[in-house]
């Protein structure tokens, strides 16, 4: 088992860890500096006696820090090997981790989280932060992960390759691992671990502007694309009815008229941006949805523009409408990928 720890600027926590995990294990320990100043190069010496350390000539993220460690293992240990991430801040235990890991090596096909349940004395920044990212991956994905954010992680060797192609270089390449697995139905297995926050957690380098936006704007493609189809089709309902006007399919002219253009960018935007599945057959799936979506969306419009004008009705229906036709996307025809990939290659 290898031991991954990216630090930047780390205090006596880390040197404390890194002679837990001596005690208590002999996993190989991979620390990478990731450009921490000059005052913390006495502290990087003192652990070389335990620990392999790589070092960053300027702070390049947590992302890129796993990305470097990931690549030496690679070429450094065989494939059926597991690995373990770990933050250098203390908040993950030695009892834990090898709790992780253990359940790593109990199913190598899964990738293994260590999740906190955030009970007890717990900033309400980090309880609010986790739980509005759980609450939107879940609507995202249709995974629930209790603890998106957690970096104590296990995984095989063997997947370090994908690992090297996920985007993002700080605190977003983390929750796009977890995308990526949802998306290739890698099986995501949680372990119950202590929640440790020291000193209000103000050693943290998360900046809950910046890096809260690496995070969540890569789960918001998914929403994103629907909604700007949907603003789409909206004018365009509009304008076809406008100019249509009199004529006795008016309606129908306009409904079905700005569907087909709406469809068309969203089948590309949901194709290529956002759930990343380019089988030939989703667009024959993703058209028979429009087909039926379409049916009920005019049967709607015929019955509600009796009721109120047509710009409103649209509003209406089409929120009515949105909930269903993402869900059936994301389930069945934009699916998951089933992964082909055996822990022994």
């Amino acid at each position: 088992m290898v031991v991954i720890i990216p630090a930047y600027q780390p205090d006596e926590k880390l040197y404390n860890l890194v002679l837990a995990l001596r005690e208590k294990t002999d996993y190989d320990l991979l620390i990478v500096d990731d450009g921490s100043d000059k005052s913390k190069r006495d502290l990087f010496d003192s652990l070389e006696p335990y620990a392999k350390i790589l070092r960053h000539s300027v702070n390049r993220g947590k992302g890129a820090a796993l990305k470097t460690a990931l690549s030496y293992i690679y070429d450094q240990y065989p494939a059926d090997e597991g690995v373990v991430t770990i933050d250098a801040d203390g908040q993950h235990l030695p009892d834990d981790i090898i709790r992780v890991s253990k359940a790593w090596e109990a199913a190598p096909e899964k990738l293994v989280l260590g999740s906190r349940q955030f009970s007890g004395n717990v900033p309400f920044k980090s309880r609010a932060g986790n739980a509005i990212t759980r609450f939107v991956f879940a609507l995202s994905t249709g995974v629930k992960v209790f603890d998106t954010q957690t970096g104590l992680r296990a995984f095989g060797v063997f997947r370090i390759p994908m690992m090297l192609e996920m985007k993002g270089d700080r605190y977003e390449y983390e929750i796009n691992v977890l995308l990526y697995a949802t998306r290739h139905r890698i099986p995501i297995e949680e372990v119950t671990i202590e929640t440790v926050y020291i000193e209000d957690n103000k050693s943290s380098h998360f900046n809950p502007v910046r890096d809260a936006w690496r995070i969540y704007k890569m789960i918001l493609f998914f929403v994103a694309s629907s909604l700007v189809a949907m603003l789409l089709d909206y004018v365009l309902v509009l304008l076809l009815s406008s100019t249509t006007k009199g004529m006795a399919q008016s309606l129908l002219i306009s409904v079905v008229g700005a569907r087909i253009l709406s469809s068309l960018a969203n089948y590309y935007m949901n194709c290529k941006l956002v759930f990343e599945n380019r089988s030939r057959s989703a667009i024959l799936r993703y058209y028979m949805l429009v087909i039926s979506i379409l049916a009920i969306n005019y049967g709607l419009m015929v019955i509600i523009t009796h009721l109120m004008p047509i710009a409103i009705g649209k509003i209406l229906v089409e929120l009515a409408l949105y909930p269903l036709s993402f869900y059936i996307q994301r389930k069945y025809v934009f699916p998951p990928e089933t992964e082909e990939l055996n822990p022994e290659d």
